[in-house]
């Protein structure tokens, strides 16, 4: 009887641990090429699929993205590590494979040599931050 309500309380909590993890964005730097000018920085959510496409329905009744009246549920932003400054954002992602192609492009010497993203589901008012990827 304990062996069992101790395996119990072990899966219990395991599987908190294992829901909390899967709504960690686990970013990862794809790419980088000279654009126009700039430095275009490709990066991808490695674990894009665990996030349901309810997260990126749009959603009128919150507040626009700009002129866009129907921007995602959730938008997201990359930040500069060092600064913690906001560097780019996707306000109108429509699906979570979407994550798989995030992107900023910046002048060659401003470039950031850490990055980060946040997820901000607005609906349900949470924040997801991802690890930090080095940008080389």
């Amino acid at each position: 009887m304990i062996v069992k309500r101790i395996v119990w309380v072990a899966l219990l909590v395991l599987g908190f641990a294992v829901s909390a993890q899967a709504q960690t964005p686990v970013l990862a730097y794809v790419n980088q090429y000279p654009d126009m000018g700039l430095i275009h920085v490709d990066l991808r959510v490695n674990n894009w699929q665990v996030y349901p496409a309810a997260l990126f329905a749009p959603a009128p009744n919150l507040p626009p993205c700009g002129a866009n009246p129907d921007s995602s549920r959730t938008w997201v932003e990359i930040y500069n590590r060092a600064t913690n400054n906001a560097i780019y954002g996707f306000c109108a992602l429509r699906e979570p494979i979407q994550l798989t192609r995030l992107w900023f492009a910046t002048p060659p010497a401003k470039k950031p040599k850490l990055v980060y993203i946040i997820m901000i589901d607005r609906l349900a008012k949470k924040k997801y931050i991802s690890n930090t990827v080095a940008i080389p």
